[in-house]
This record gives C-alpha cells, structure tokens and sequence, in this order.
C-alpha cells in the first residue's frame, strides 16, 4: 500500500474515531436523559451497552499503533483472553450486584479513590480501573433487573399500599414519572432535576463535539472515554437507587474508613520522607523545605480534596448528631485525625474547600448572616498573614524569589496564559483537551511535563472551547446549585451533599479536574436522588426505586 493509500485510511480512521466519540457521548445522553415512558427500556438498554462497547473500542483503536500495545499486537490470544476474564469478571459482579441492588453505592464509594498507572498515547494516565469495573457491573445489574408493574410484586409480597419493597421496588399505584406529590404533575424538583441533567449531558456532547476539532484530539477523546461516559453511566446508577438511611451511612462509613486509612499511611510517608506513588512530587519535595505527602493517591491535592469531602461530611454528622455524645467525641476524633492528614499535604485548596464547605455547614447549622461575616473576617485576616509573613514561612510572596506565582505554584502564570489562548480564539477555542499542548506552544514551555492543566477549570474551559463552552459551563453550575440548595434546609443529608459539592466546585479554581473527578457525578447523583426523594416522587416500573427520604439518619430538627 502506497502512501497516498496509508494518508487516506488513516484520515478515514480518524473521521470515524471523531463521529465515534459524539456517538457515545450521545449514548450516555440517552441514559441519563431517558426515562420511562418517555424513552422504551429497550433503547435504553441499548445506549447503556453501546456505551460501554464503543468506550473501550475508541480507545483501543486510539492507542491501537502506540508502543503500550506493542505485546498485545505481537500476541492476540493475550489479548483476546485478557478480555474474557474482563468480561467474565465483569459479570460476576453483575450478578451479585443484581441481587443486592444497593450494594453498588458501597461500591463504588469503595473503588472512588483507587487509581492505576496506565501508559496511553505515550503519556501515564491513573485510571480508576476499580470503579470502571463496578460502573459496567452496575450498569448490567440494572439492565438485568426485571422492573416491578404497578399491581404487582409488592402485594405478591404483602406490602403495604405505599410501600417501598425490601429490594427497592416501587410500591403498586405509584404516579407517573416526572409527577408531584399530587401526581398530577410535574413538581419543583423534578423540573430542577430535568434542568440540571440536560445541562450536565449537554454539556458531554458539547465537548465531544468540540473535541472533534481539538488540536489534541486524543486527549479531548481520553477524556470523554475515561471520565465523562463512565461517569454518566455512575451518576444514573446512583440517581436511580433508594438512597435510605442505612445506605446512606454505609456509603459514608466507607468513606471515612479509607480516609483513616489513607491518612495512616500519609503519616507513614511523612515520618519516613518518602512516598510510595508519584515520581514527580518525589522529585519536588528534594527542592521544596517542607515535605507533602499523597499518600496512596498520585498527587497530594488530589488527596486532599478526598480528605476535605469525608471532613465535610463527618462534620455535617457531628452538627446534627441530635446530642449523641458518642457520634460527636468519635466525628470529633476523626476530624483530628483527617486534619493532620491534610495538613501534611500542603496542599492550600483543600484548606480553602474545606473551610468554604464548613461554612456553608454553618450556615444551616447557626445563621448565614453570622457565617458571612465570620468568614469574611477570617479571609481578611488570611489575606494579611499570606502579605505580611516572613520568609520562613516559605508562603511564596516575601523574600527572595517571592511572587504571586510562587505563592500559587505556578498557577498565575498558568491562568495568564489561558486568558491569552482565550483571547487568540474567543468564540470556540482550540477544542477539547487542547489546553496542555497550545500551552506548550504559545508559551514555548518545553517537557511533556510543563503543564497538564491551568489548574483553573474556568480558564480550561474557556481556552479550550470559547465563549460556547464557557456558557454550558457556567449553566451547568447554575443549574446544579439551584438543584442541591433548593429545599435542602430540612435535609442534613441534602445539606451535606451540598455543602460538598460547594467545597469541590472551589477546589476546581485552584485545580485540575471537575468532570473528570468521579466525586463530582457521585455527589450529584446522591444530590439528585435525594432532591427527588424529599418530594415523594417514585418511578413505575423501575426496581431501583426512591422512596420518601427517611429521617432516621441524622434524626434531629433542623431549622427551616
């Protein structure tokens, strides 16, 4: 084959790859968007599997070339027998997640902080392998669950007319999707919910199609692959599950349990000065006075934000124990211990989203009045501490080599420079995943290394898809705040959540990662599922029901 013919084959093959990508980026739409009667079970159905078959063949095929497959292209039955044991792994735990639906959140909470090193495209990625492997499992459970009717299933059991069953089926004479509480049509939350998730998958296709122009296409494709639709498919997962008081605390159990954990073994590595994962926090630490640590994650914000999301939560459980003297000194020891662990991080955004989701936590607790002002004082004060310091702080503003930039590690001249890509193309920008490598470019930073993101998500998005993808964007926040906030005061949990998803939208200012974070579509989808739960509003035909949101896990008056 001559070299026209190779040009024109791969020029086919990178045409179909682009439209693939949008494909399943739509697919994953279909999902979250769909529901009953609106959409049949069977097209669901077959977005949830063409999502999870196209996923990993866009990869393969992306990377098919690349060196990482050089053993797998010399070996196919490797190959092909690596994919039947994923396969039948994969089912396995599809079964066992069939009969015990609800234990797919415990799951997943359990695979969320888990990364594996992967080379793709030439670069290592660290890839939620674990929580891959539950979302496909998840997904087929659910496809396999046989929906419950109306009339049937609970009073074959002899439950109660209103009652939820013990599997989580809908109870018979249940309204019609999308129905208030009087049935009759659609309420606040709903429409709340239908705002938020056209927001939320609009803006999936939106950056798969922006990634088909992308000056970095195989990053725009990773992206979409390795985040946005498996994520989807774990945020309809946890949507459509009773979110019920035992659930609930199980799922934050296990949080805690790995956030002790984790943060063991981050005082392990800070006693010893050395780490057990990432190289180039290794390699920063022999240049910086002071040591962070990661822990068992690949970048210690990345533990950090982990750790401020637990904190939040278990101060949320302390704030409405209801006087329990044994869940406040034990939510108390917990805060301690997490708090060492964050401070061994160094890493100042999760300081930073910690505090904003404690006062958003106050501001329900106490007075939101009291809360603004104390917060304001406090940020003043921290204002004049970071100026006024001495060197041997080694805050980064005073002293030799002091400035804004070293202060922020680099990231002013990170968020200057994606203002600058901002502004070379205003409207659509360089496409999806384009940042990094226009940034090396424009800037004429040199090493792979230089940079991975503005560690900005605004100004990512801005430089990489313009004004269009700053306006899906910033209507996606819009909507999801108006979701979680509304109604939430009666709600520890609800308040919880969103006092959560507060601190991780402002650690997105200061770092990577927001859509690609799973914590992101985790909290949204608990947020979702309780939002629809506090309106009485449960699904005909669908054995992974909601029902009304008990109290009985944090059982004290709120105020209103």
């Amino acid at each position: 084959m001559g070299a026209l013919e190779l040009a024109a084959v791969h020029g086919v093959g990178l045409a179909a790859e682009k439209v693939g990508v949008v494909v399943v980026a739509a697919l994953a739409a279909v999902v979250v968007l769909g529901r009953a009667p609106r959409v049949a079970d069977w097209a669901r159905g077959v977005a949830v599997v063409g999502a999870l078959v196209l996923t990993p063949t866009l990869l393969v095929i992306d990377v098919w070339n690349t060196s990482q497959l050089r053993h797998l292209r010399a070996h196919p039955a490797l190959a092909a027998g690596a994919v039947v044991a994923g396969a039948a792994l994969v089912a396995a735990l599809a079964l066992a997640l069939r009969r015990h639906p609800s234990a797919v959140a415990l799951a997943a909470v359990a695979a969320l902080p888990f990364r594996l090193p992967i080379s793709v495209g030439g670069t290592t990625s660290n890839l939620l392998i674990p929580l891959y492997l539950v979302v496909a499992a998840g997904a087929l459970a659910r496809l396999g669950s046989r929906p419950a009717r109306a009339g049937r299933g609970a009073q074959a059991a002899g439950a109660k007319p209103g009652e939820a069953q013990a599997d989580g089926a809908p109870p018979p004479g249940a309204p019609p999707p999308g129905a208030g509480e009087d049935g009759a049509g659609e309420s606040g939350a709903a429409r709340r919910v239908r705002l938020m998730e056209w927001a939320l998958m609009g803006y999936v296709v939106l950056y798969a199609v922006q990634a088909a122009y992308s000056t970095d296409f195989s990053k725009g494709l990773e992206n979409v692959v390795f985040f946005y639709v498996p994520f989807a498919l774990l945020y309809w997962l946890l949507r459509e599950l009773r979110w019920s008081a035992r659930l609930r605390e199980g799922c934050v159990g296990v949080a805690v349990g790995l956030a002790v954990a984790f943060t063991g073994v981050g005082f392990v590595e800070y006693y010893r000065k050395a780490l057990f994962l990432n190289p180039r926090v290794v390699e920063a630490n022999q240049y910086d006075n002071y040591f962070r640590v990661n822990s068992l994650f690949f970048d210690p914000n990345i533990y950090g934000r982990f750790l401020a999301m637990v904190m939040i939560l278990v101060m949320a459980a302390v704030l409405w124990s209801g006087g329990r003297r044994a869940r406040v000194w034990g939510g108390v020891a917990v805060l301690a211990w997490l708090l060492g662990g964050l401070i061994t991080s160094f890493s100042q955004s999760s300081i930073v989203a910690l505090l904003v989701g404690l006062a958003v936590l106050a501001a329900y607790r106490w007075d939101a009045w009291t809360t603004v002002y104390v917060t304001v004082a406090a940020a003043v004060i921290a204002l004049i501490v970071v100026v006024a310091a001495p060197p041997s702080l080694h805050l980064g503003v005073t002293g030799r080599g002091g400035s804004a930039s070293n202060a922020t590690s680099g990231r002013t001249k990170l968020i200057s420079g994606g203002l600058h890509l901002f502004a070379q193309r205003p409207l659509y920008g360089y496409g999806a995943g384009a940042f990094a490598h226009e940034y090396r470019v424009h800037e004429r930073a040199s090493g792979a290394n230089a940079v991975s993101a503005s560690h900005t998500i605004p100004v990512t998005v801005a430089a990489e898809q313009g004004v269009i993808g700053v306006a899906a964007y910033v209507a996606l926040l819009v909507a999801a705040f108006a979701l979680l906030f509304a109604g939430a005061g009666r709600s520890p949990p609800r308040i919880a959540v969103a006092a959560s998803f507060t601190a991780l939208v402002v650690h997105t200012m200061a770092y990577a990662d927001f859509l690609e974070d799973p914590l992101t579509w985790t909290l949204l989808g608990v947020g979702t599922a309780l939002a629809l739960a506090a309106r009485g509003r449960v699904e005909v035909g669908d054995a992974f029901a909601r029902a009304p949101e008990s109290r009985a896990a944090w059982p004290v008056t709120t105020r209103s």
